[in-house]
């Protein structure tokens, strides 16, 4: 314990202020903490940094905010004009009537919708009230219905498209220059793709396995061979319009030029000026938005209004926050409280244990995820032997799997949209109490897939 009389009282105060936030943010969901980071900031750096507020200010990751506009702004433009919905709406028209394929056509639905751009918040309020309907017209309990629709969502949020997974890989881009053995091997849109697939796949174990263990492996074997009329259940859209054909391209080729101009194989091919304009996803999205609304594909002051500007602010404030605490030494002395119980293996049990905790009451992406992936480099040097890519995924997975949460977005806009035959309460509490038990589960299975499997 002889490292803590080495911490100065910069670092202190800087986690004193990091404390700050992580409280407020717990008691009082609706004040913004990504603006009370910048003024901590300033406060913090002015006073015991020796840095003026304009250098504070100069934190702020303005390419991040960039690309989060330019992606929230397509997506806000293709849901606005009800793109998005009629997709959900034939999707979920893909069972035929098969009353037992149901669970699994809203979880691929959901995924697919996460992935390609929306995210997970959006993914949820966009299929949550479907879901929740078909869940009491064919009898699936709004419980079992939430760890589908929730869990799906939260697994595909680190698409490399998605607002969550935008947020990951500019923290991560932000501290590769601190871990030149990692980029040896990976590049960093292939390492976008490695925590997206982690997350996927731990998170489809985890929530698919409780739905069927809680009661889905009885209920889809009870309907197997149960048909309903799928036109009640779920009744054809209207055709789609010619503005709602002009989004689904503009989609269509987003996930292209962002995937294709990457594959290694292919670089070569793109002229360097094309390269130039499509040189991220956000790029891309500000393109495309461009050519939609020229074609009046879009309403852009709705899309505007859709935007979530506080999840945005929140992710950026508390990023200069951070930056001014490593500053003052404060991530330092944070990477070197976790590495002082840390083991090359069990470290990605903490990571998965304390995010997973301080997410339950407080924001996974804005507030969680800027506050620890920034402390990567320095247990990567702490704590000998730790994967890089483990203590990624353990910290992303950790701060999610507790979303399913009533204290979350996502877990309370599915008790919203739950059926008026559900007891709400009832619902609340079995919710709260799966919610805070992930923080646990997330923990140990981070420590199995990435500790000891080293998947």
């Amino acid at each position: 314990m002889e490292w803590l009389a080495d911490i100065s009282l910069a670092a202190w105060m800087s986690l004193l202020a990091l404390a700050i936030v992580v409280i407020v943010s717990c008691i009082n969901e609706n004040l913004n903490v990504g603006f009370l980071s910048i003024a901590l900031a300033i406060i913090v750096g002015g006073i015991w940094v020796n840095l003026s507020a304009v250098r504070v200010l100069s934190a702020f990751p303005l390419s991040l905010f960039m690309i989060l506009v330019g992606v929230t702004f397509l997506f806000g433009l293709a849901s606005t004009n009800g793109t998005m919905e009629k997709v959900a709406a034939y999707s979920l028209r893909a069972c035929r009537g098969q009353a037992a394929w149901l669970p699994l056509i809203v979880y691929l639905l959901v995924t697919f919708l996460t992935m390609i751009g929306p995210g997970n918040i959006a993914a949820t309020a966009l299929v949550a009230p479907i879901a929740m309907a078909i869940a009491a017209r064919v009898g699936i309990p709004a419980f079992l219905m939430t760890l589908i629709v929730v869990g799906a969502s939260n697994g595909a949020a680190f698409s490399p498209f998605a607002p969550t997974g935008i947020v990951s890989n500019g923290l991560i881009a932000k501290m590769a220059p601190q871990l030149p053995a990692i980029l040896e091997h990976w590049s960093l849109d292939q390492l976008a793709w490695k925590i997206h697939f982690n997350s996927t796949y731990c998170q489809g174990i985890i929530n698919i396995g409780g739905f069927l263990i809680m009661g889905g492996w009885i209920w889809i074997r009870n309907k197997r061979n149960q048909a309903l009329d799928i036109d009640e259940l779920a009744p054809r859209p209207a055709p789609l319009t010619r503005h709602q054909w002009y989004t689904l391209t503009a989609i269509g080729l987003l996930i292209l030029l962002v995937i294709v101009p990457a594959l290694p194989f292919l670089k070569g091919l793109f002229p360097r000026p094309l390269l130039n304009l499509i040189a991220n996803v956000g790029s891309v999205a500000f393109i495309l938005a461009a050519v939609l609304m020229l074609l009046g594909a879009g309403d852009s002051k709705a899309a505007v209004q859709a935007m979530p500007w506080s999840v945005i602010m929140l992710v950026c404030g508390v990023t200069v926050l951070i930056e001014v605490m490593d500053r003052a030494g404060g991530l330092s002395a944070m990477v070197k409280m976790i590495g002082a119980t840390s083991g090359p293996v069990t470290v990605t049990f903490w990571l998965g244990l304390w995010t997973g905790v301080i997410s339950a009451y407080s924001s996974s992406s804005g507030v969680v995820m800027p506050m620890f992936l920034p402390l990567v480099p320095g247990l990567a040097k702490e704590v000998a032997g730790a994967d890089v890519i483990a203590m990624i995924s353990s910290i992303n997975i950790g701060s999610h799997l507790v979303d399913t949460s009533p204290l979350s977005t996502l877990g309370a806009l599915c008790i919203a949209c739950a059926g008026e035959h559900e007891n709400k309460q009832r619902l609340f509490r079995n919710l709260l109490i799966w919610g805070l038990s992930m923080s646990f589960v997330g923990a140990l299975a981070c420590f199995l897939f990435f500790g000891i499997l080293g998947w």
